[in-house]
C-alpha cells in the first residue's frame, strides 16, 4: 500500500528498542511513552501466520437498532502476539455494539479520545488513532500516526495489534478480512463493517456511474516544515497525524473519508465510509452520532 508516496508498507521483522514504559500514574494507568522521533519510516509488519479458531460474532436487527455481539477474536490469520513491538496477547472480549439502522448525517465531529471508529463484520473494532504523542504529551497537539512508522507498534499484516486488555483491533486495512470476504479491485467492495454512528464501512472500491473505481482520500501532506521549537521539526512526511490536511475536492471523499454511494446492501443509496489506500486509511471523524457502546471506557 502506498499513501501519497510517503506511507510505504513493507513486511519486515520488528526490532528491539521500543522503550515500553512500565511505570503508572496515581490512578494506576500506564504512563505515556516519551517519543522524540520526527521521521516517518517503513512499517515493520509481523507476518500473519497464526491461525485462531475462537471467533464469535452475531449481527441482529430489531426495530431501528442493529446489535453486534462479538468476542473480538479475528477470524483470519494474525501475527504472533506478544512480539517485540507489542507485549500483549490476544484475549476474547465481551463486546455489545449498538448502532442505528437509520443514521442521519450531521456536522462532522472528530473521534473522542477513547472512542472506537467502528466495528468490522467479524466483530473486530476499528481504532485508528495511536495513543502515542510528541514528548509523551497528549496536549502537545502532535499525535503519532500509527501507520507512519516512526513509533513501532508491532502491527501485523492486517495492520492490527493488541491492547493491554487483550483486545485486537485494526489501525489500517484489514487485509485478512478483506480476503475472506472476496474483496477485489475489479468489483465494488463487500460490506466491511459499521461505523459507530451506524453508517456502513467499505474498503477502497465503489461503483460510480456504472464503473468500479478506487475511492481516493482528499487528505494531502502539508508542504514545508513543521514549526520546531516546542513542537517537532522536520518535513511534513506522515510521522504525525497533523502532517496531513484535508483538501476539499482533491479526492472523491469528504473529511470523514465518506461519500454517497449505491451498493448491493443499500441499492437506494446511502452515506458510507471508505477505508482508503492513503491517509487516513481508517476515517478519523464521524458525520453522525456515535453510540455510547463504542466508548472504550464503557467496557
Amino acid at each position: 500500500m502506498t499513501g501519497n508516496g510517503n506511507i510505504r508498507i513493507t513486511a519486515l521483522v520488528v526490532a528491539l528498542g521500543l522503550g515500553f514504559v512500565a511505570s503508572a500514574d496515581a490512578q494506576g494507568r500506564p504512563q505515556m511513552r516519551n517519543h522524540t522521533a520526527t521521521e516517518a519510516k517503513p512499517l515493520q509488519l509481523i507476518s500473519a501466520s497464526q491461525s485462531l479458531s475462537s471467533n464469535r460474532v452475531s449481527i441482529t436487527t430489531s426495530g431501528n437498532t442493529r446489535t453486534i455481539r462479538a468476542n473480538g477474536v479475528p477470524d483470519h490469520a494474525v501475527g504472533r502476539f506478544p512480539n517485540r513491538g507489542n507485549p500483549n496477547r490476544i484475549k476474547a472480549q465481551s463486546y455489545t455494539f449498538k448502532v442505528s439502522t437509520n443514521p442521519t448525517v450531521g456536522l462532522a465531529t472528530g473521534m473522542r479520545r477513547g472512542g472506537l471508529f467502528g466495528v468490522a463484520v467479524n466483530g473486530v473494532p476499528f481504532d485508528p488513532g495511536a495513543a502515542e504523542f510528541w514528548m509523551g504529551n497528549p496536549r502537545s497537539g502532535w499525535q503519532y500516526e500509527a501507520l507512519g512508522g516512526a513509533v513501532r507498534l508491532g502491527l501485523d499484516e492486517n495492520y492490527g495489534h493488541v491492547q493491554p486488555t487483550g483486545a485486537y483491533h485494526y489501525h489500517g486495512l484489514p487485509v485478512g478480512l478483506m480476503q475472506e470476504l472476496g474483496w477485489s479491485s475489479k468489483a465494488e467492495s463487500p460490506l466491511i463493517g459499521y461505523a459507530a454512528d451506524g453508517f456502513p464501512i467499505y474498503a477502497i472500491t465503489a461503483q460510480v456511474d456504472g464503473t468500479v473505481k478506487k475511492m481516493q482520500s482528499s487528505y494531502r501532506l502539508k508542504s514545508g516544515n513543521r514549526p520546531g521549537g516546542s513542537a517537532p521539526s522536520g518535513d511534513y512526511d506522515g510521522t504525525f497525524v497533523q502532517d496531513y490536511a484535508y483538501v476539499a475536492g482533491s479526492g472523491d471523499l469528504d473529511q470523514c473519508n465518506g461519500g454517497y454511494v449505491k451498493t448491493q446492501d443499500y441499492p437506494n443509496g446511502t452515506y458510507a465510509y471508505f477505508l482508503t489506500e492513503s491517509f487516513p486509511v481508517v476515517p478519523r471523524c464521524l458525520v453522525g452520532t456515535a453510540d455510547r457502546s463504542f466508548s472504550k471506557g464503557r467496557r
